[in-house]
């Protein structure tokens, strides 16, 4: 497992990737608004909407009053010029729950990364994002976010379509090892007829399934320290559902359990469970990550035959 044994360690995870920074970005805004009275051309939340929006790469219509009018042209120089002088409040639960919630909701894997997304991103933006990481990374409500998997507290997480639809729990299902093997050979057919059908250009207008997990296998989470399951907080591209159920999951100790706590590990169960996904996923990839290359993700069907 990735052990992050120092603060230090913890700041440079969360200035690494995307979802990290978006993350302190959060942090960064929400301060800045708790101490503003109103919402000014100067303040955080202005000059990054308006650098942001310069660099989306689909910016958008915008509404509303001056909607016609030029933007003003913010530079990353000046949206880190005025982080730098947000005061930074301590780093409670609630405030970490409500950052890392939409950092979480924010991604958008199956296409560019939005404006603030390349705003955190650019060197002015990460060197001043260090003082929120620093910062944030001394919270004693972090600690989690580096612990091994909770055998004990697992649960699996539903939602209703709407909040009038009373949630349904799953249906009894084949063995996961028959669908696993299903959806293997669906995706090598796919993969064919991308092979087929679809350009080599990353670029050509083509999408498809992004996602690198099979929707046949059921996925638990951890609960909180309120023991709420992290589940109902943190939901990716969330669909705005107002009820959802939770069943306990609890994972036997005898079972061995491959557990993804970082890059690294992901990067291993590729190299020995690899499956080719370059046609099907480079359009959608190179979309979300700028990399024009060989694509694999893991053959769960093979994972599940030497882990539980």
């Amino acid at each position: 497992m990735t052990v992050w044994n120092s603060s230090a360690s913890t700041a440079d995870a969360l200035l690494t990737g995307p979802r990290g920074r978006r993350l302190l970005l959060e942090f960064a805004r929400a301060a800045d608004s708790a101490v503003q009275e109103n919402y000014t051309e100067s303040s955080f939340s202005s000059v990054i909407f308006y650098a942001a929006h310069a660099l989306d790469p689909n910016p958008g219509v915008l509404f509303g009053p001056g909607a016609g009018e030029p933007l003003p042209k913010i530079s990353p120089d000046e949206v880190a010029r005025r982080l730098a002088t947000v005061p930074l409040p301590e780093a409670t639960e609630a405030a970490l729950r409500s950052a890392l919630g939409m950092a979480v909701d924010m991604a958008r894997y199956w296409q560019e990364p939005d404006g603030e997304d390349v705003l955190a991103a650019t060197a002015p933006m990460r060197r001043e994002l260090r003082r929120v990481a620093d910062h944030i990374a001394q919270s004693a409500h972090v600690d989690w976010w580096s612990t091994e998997v909770a055998r004990d507290d697992q649960w699996l997480v539903g939602w209703a379509d709407t909040a009038e639809t009373t949630p349904q729990e799953p249906r009894e299902q084949a063995p996961l090892t028959e669908r696993l093997a299903k959806w293997r050979d669906r995706v090598v057919e796919q993969e064919a007829k991308a092979e087929r059908d679809r350009p080599r250009d990353p670029k050509a207008n083509y999408s498809g399934e992004w996602w690198s997990f099979p929707w046949e296998a059921r996925c638990s989470v951890r609960s909180l320290d309120d023991g709420l399951p992290s589940g109902v907080l943190f939901v990716e591209d969330s669909m705005g559902w107002k009820q959802a159920f939770a069943r306990r999951m609890p994972v036997p100790a005898s079972i061995e359990v491959f557990e993804i706590d970082g890059a690294d590990a992901w990067a291993d169960l590729c190299r020995r469970y690899p499956l080719e996904m370059t046609a099907q996923k480079r359009h959608d990839w190179y979309q979300t990550t700028g990399r024009d290359g060989r694509w694999v993700m893991p053959d769960w069907s093979g994972v599940a035959e030497a882990y539980e």
